[in-house]
């Protein structure tokens, strides 16, 4: 039986990401799009949810120190949660936390444009940690459900 498109392969994070991750800002919700007449309609914006787990979605920027190429070592990791992942306290500088994702999965995608498409991966996860950590609970304080961005970016394979 061939596989489904979109199907997510579970990934262990040492073995993704061998250096680790750095997290750059803070996680936020994962919104709709929503279009100016929208806007100027005053409509709500909705968080997007995971079509398959059927789970709030957010996101969080990180870079792989790992990535030779400049251009593909930030990305957009999409958390699957009910509530905010609780943000990690350790920054090494200013809105810089080394992460280690929980519950990592990875899903093939084609990425750039023209004759300069590669493949890539879109990467989930359902929680993150501090490095050697244990995970952190999502926070319910923190769980939002509003706003506008665009769908998460992956790491290039």
């Amino acid at each position: 039986m061939a596989l489904m498109k979109g199907h997510r392969f579970p990934v262990e994070f040492g073995e993704a990401f061998p250096r680790g991750l750095v997290m750059v800002g803070e996680i936020e919700p994962d919104l709709e799009y929503q279009s100016q007449e929208d806007r100027a309609r005053g409509k709500e914006q909705r968080q997007r949810m995971d079509d398959v787990t059927k789970l709030r979605q957010w996101k969080a920027t990180v870079t792989d120190p790992d990535e030779a190429k400049a251009k593909r070592a930030s990305f957009e990791v999409i958390f699957l949660a009910e509530v905010q992942p609780a943000p990690l306290p350790d920054e090494v500088l200013p809105g810089m936390r080394p992460v280690e994702l929980v519950g990592v999965t990875a899903s093939p995608k084609v990425m750039g444009q023209g004759e300069f498409k590669f493949l890539g991966y879109e990467y989930r996860a359902t929680g993150v940690k501090a490095p050697n950590a244990a995970p952190r609970p999502p926070s319910a304080a923190g769980a939002r459900s509003q706003g506008e961005a665009k769908q998460g970016e992956q790491k290039a394979g």
